[in-house]
């Protein structure tokens, strides 16, 4: 009886993990799919793609729709100027988050349950668009790069996983970092953020990604071209060519949905290729990060 009983709780063990590979396999193929589609139109040709052949696989195989747009000297600078972007943003957000994360994990540091109380409470009640927006334009942040960076530059959710990250380290080692004569400032820099790694880059992902996605922001805050990261490049490229216009459009004779492909694949790639290189930091600092104890 009880070699059957195990036998039959092997088999459901079996089942259910099978069941779960299967689901695993159909959510990446959703995710697969529409970017392998996405793919296939930027490569295809304009009567592939009126004519409706285009699937998961190029037709007509071309690349003018990448040559249009890299044939604009606005679009590399665009580029560029969103790296630098970037990364400056992540930088600042980092010091930031831990500077606030830090602190707030000290048991003596008066009023730390209001404090953090006060800064969960702004993830929920925001004073709006237009109050935002009187704010930047007050503060003269208006067509310049710090209204890209300073309005978002502090996630409270980012904050919260540091704080908890930083709580499950043991306190033995700071105590010991004390004891040899470490201030608060020397135990962070020598002891916890080397420990941290794989959080700080975890969430340096997550800062530079949401940075690089930016959009609305920058449709806001930024009227001048020279400071137009390329989320918002792209856009104008691809609502001056809804329509095919003469010979003077960087769009010329190319189809929107090409275009608007091939737009999606310049503004992902950086990021895909970034991100294999966090990806364990990545996976590590999110489990960590979760777990207090």
């Amino acid at each position: 009886m009880r070699s059957v009983s195990t036998l039959i709780r092997t088999r459901r063990t079996n089942l259910v993990d099978i069941l779960i590979i299967l689901f695993i396999i159909a959510a990446s193929i959703t995710c697969v799919v529409p970017f392998l589609y996405m793919i296939s139109l930027s490569l295809s040709s304009n009567n592939a793609i009126i004519s409706q052949k285009v699937t998961l696989w190029p037709v007509d195989f071309t690349i003018e729709t990448y040559k249009a747009i890299l044939s604009d000297n606005d679009m590399i600078y665009s580029l560029g100027y969103s790296v630098v972007l970037t990364i400056l943003y992540t930088i600042i957000c980092m010091l930031l988050t831990i500077c606030a994360a830090y602190p707030l994990t000290k048991k003596k540091l008066s009023g730390r349950n209001f404090i953090l109380t006060v800064m969960i409470i702004t993830m929920y009640f925001s004073g709006g668009l237009i109050p935002d927006y009187i704010l930047v334009k007050d503060l003269q942040l208006i067509n310049t790069m710090w209204s890209l960076i300073l309005p978002g530059a502090l996630s409270v959710f980012n904050l919260i996983i540091l704080k908890t990250f930083f709580e499950s380290l043991p306190e033995s080692l700071e105590e010991s970092a004390a004891i040899d004569g470490c201030n608060d400032l020397g135990t962070l820099v020598r002891i916890v953020l080397p420990l941290s790694l794989p959080s700080i880059a975890t969430l340096s992902l997550f800062y530079a990604v949401g940075r690089w996605n930016g959009f609305q922001d920058a449709l806001f805050y930024v009227t001048e071209e020279n400071l137009y990261p390329i989320q918002l490049k792209l856009y104008q490229i691809i609502t001056a060519n809804q329509q095919i216009e003469g010979e003077g459009s960087i769009g010329a004779y190319i189809v929107p949905e090409s275009l608007k492909a091939a737009s999606v694949m310049f503004a992902t790639v950086p990021i895909l290729l970034i991100y294999p290189k966090l990806q364990k930091y990545f996976v590590e600092g999110v489990m960590l990060g979760a777990i207090k104890g």
